[in-house]
């Protein structure tokens, strides 16, 4: 007798949820590689980046999508736009709700949204995370309150950080995406542009190195990507500022700022893909970028969604 062949399943899955609640960590976590950049900061993503895991005999392609607040300016209404489009693409949704925080004014207008936002056939789970930050009372308080404002297929206790509860969640996740061939290669885990990975990983350091507001009015492009001879990759990025004083702040005094920023995103870019990389960066002034089609563009977003 012949051997009978595996049932292969594969799906998309959002993660949602209010900015810095741990989405990227969680992707980063279940890809097993590092795919979305991740800071303190809120705001931290702004495309949708598809991370891609492979569980048993399902494929899994996470859509991390950048947080979902209250929006004020052109940036802000694209990222929103492409949080929700990500979740309503998604066979898929898992909640992100931070233990620590409880249902905040932000969880609650998810909440409202969610049946209206999803997509009808798809489950919605939610996973209450950095749950070793609290006592499990307040979290099994919070879940009661959470289960009964939203009909969710399933509740995780998760700790994205740590690893608790991931495991419970990624094989649920690969029993329930639809029956269906693979849509990668096996050892592909992200289907985003090298170049907006390679700008995102130098915004990154430039986020963890800058202070206040000032990561959230740059912007950073690949503008060229050349192959050596010897196999190396020459990287020459632009960071978009909309103000000349915040390129003094980008380049720093002497010019370490940019120096250590560089030599930062250089090390990882050149872990990540496994040859020596030359990045040059450059800083202009360009007040208007968030007004500009193609900046959007260059990040993953769409410029159209600014007008919703």
């Amino acid at each position: 007798m012949g051997e009978v062949e595996k049932q292969t399943r594969a799906g998309f899955v959002a993660l949602i949820g209010e900015p810095n609640s741990g989405k990227s960590t969680l992707m980063n976590r279940l890809v097993g590689a590092k795919v979305s950049i991740v800071t303190h900061k809120v705001q931290t993503t702004r495309a949708r980046i598809r991370g891609i895991a492979q569980h048993e005999d399902s494929q899994l392609v996470f859509i991390d999508t950048p947080g979902l607040f209250r929006t004020r300016r052109n940036l802000d209404r694209a990222m929103v736009a492409a949080a929700w489009s990500g979740a309503s693409d998604a066979d898929i949704t898992v909640l992100l709700v931070e233990a620590h925080r409880g249902v905040s004014p932000g969880t609650k207008m998810i909440l409202e949204e969610l049946s209206k936002k999803v997509n009808k056939n798809a489950k919605v789970l939610l996973a209450i995370n950095k749950i070793d930050k609290v006592k499990s009372d307040q979290f099994l308080a919070m879940t009661l309150e959470l289960s009964n404002a939203f009909e969710f297929d399933q509740v995780f206790m998760i700790s994205a950080e740590k690893g608790h509860g991931v495991g419970d969640l990624m094989s649920y996740l690969a029993k329930s995406v639809p029956v269906g061939p693979w849509m990668y290669p096996d050892d592909q885990i992200a289907d985003v542009p090298m170049k907006l990975i390679a700008a995102e990983t130098t915004r990154e350091k430039l986020m963890l190195r800058l202070h206040q507001e000032l990561p959230y009015f740059l912007t950073v492009e690949t503008e060229g990507w050349e192959q050596k001879k010897d196999g190396s990759v020459r990287i020459d990025q632009v960071i978009y500022v909309t103000r000349e004083g915040h390129k003094g702040i980008t380049v720093g005094p002497k010019g370490e700022t940019i120096k250590a920023v560089s030599m930062a995103s250089r090390v990882e870019l050149k872990e990540l893909m496994g040859v020596d990389v030359h990045l040059f960066l450059q800083v202009k002034v360009r007040p208007k970028w968030e007004n500009e089609a193609d900046r959007f563009t260059e990040m993953g977003l769409d410029f159209k969604d600014t007008r919703a």
